[in-house]
């Protein structure tokens, strides 16, 4: 089983520039599942939502052709795919000649699923789609909606994950509410490098306190851990705390080595949200 030790994360790795799909680096999602208590069955699904800031590749004169991708990938796979090992990955396509993009974006589906579903009986399709340069202006900036936690004046003592910090009101009226911080931080599993994040809190259910929700926010601030993984711990922690009917949890992060990556967990059926970078992205 791949453990993210065994991977480049924190080591000197070598240049590729010619396409080698071994290099994607899968992490099997199940056991971090079962260290928050879902397991094989999360009362949740969605996906992960990665921008490619980065991708270029040869036409077949040689000429480099650039792109950015979006890459949709079901949070139902077995695995994630490791960023550092997805960016040496993209890297291998810098001197590699393809006919046109359509086959460069063919080469990333079918070796992205595979890497995602690796392992597991059944396979689905990673979403990918292409933005070629003469559509760069149609990207839209744009910050996650929803009443701002951060305006609360509220002492924050804790940086270590603090689910007890959670409270909601049970003998009064639901509510729904979409709460929004840009206060969001942990670090890498292997390396300790800061993630930057902000994350966006869709109920329905007893009203959360915000002070507390907050503070439980902040309190990963020194958190060692993968992003999609914070995501479903959030979820997990508002799921089993606070009792809600229902529950959307989306976090949007700052871009580390030409890729963001923006978990999105929901207990209901909805739309997937737009892959709309926000202004620190």
């Amino acid at each position: 089983m791949n453990l993210p030790e065994h991977s480049e994360l924190g080591k000197s790795s070598a240049y590729v520039d010619q396409y080698d799909a071994s290099l994607l680096f899968p992490i099997p999602r199940l056991a971090k599942r079962e260290e928050i208590g879902v397991g094989a069955a999360p009362p949740f699904f969605g996906a992960d939502l990665w921008t490619a800031f980065e991708l270029s590749w040869l036409n077949l004169r040689g000429k480099p052709q650039l792109a950015l991708a979006h890459f949709t990938v079901p949070c139902e796979s077995s695995n994630i795919v490791e960023s550092k090992s997805f960016k040496l990955y993209l890297n291998s396509f810098n001197n590699t000649r393809f006919a046109d993009a359509s086959a460069v974006q063919a080469r990333l589906r079918a070796d992205i699923s595979e890497a995602a579903w690796r392992g597991a009986p059944h396979a689905a399709t990673v979403g990918v789609r292409l933005l070629l340069p003469e559509l760069f202006d149609r990207e839209d900036v744009a910050e996650l909606d929803g009443l701002s936690l951060d305006r609360l004046d509220v002492e924050c003592t804790r940086y270590t994950p603090a689910p007890d910090l959670l409270s909601a009101v049970f003998d009064e009226p639901p509510v729904t509410e979409v709460l929004t911080s840009n206060l969001l931080k942990s670090n890498c599993l292997v390396t300790g490098q800061p993630d930057w994040g902000s994350v966006r809190i869709s109920y329905s259910g007893p009203q959360i306190n915000q002070e507390g929700l907050l503070q439980y926010l902040v309190s990963y601030r020194n958190h060692n851990e993968f992003h999609e993984q914070c995501v479903e711990r959030i979820f997990m922690d508002l799921w089993t705390r606070c009792k809600p009917v229902k529950l959307t949890v989306y976090a949007r992060y700052t871009r580390r080595g030409g890729l963001d990556i923006n978990p999105f967990r929901t207990s209901h059926p909805q739309a997937m949200p737009p892959n709309v970078r926000t202004a620190r992205q």
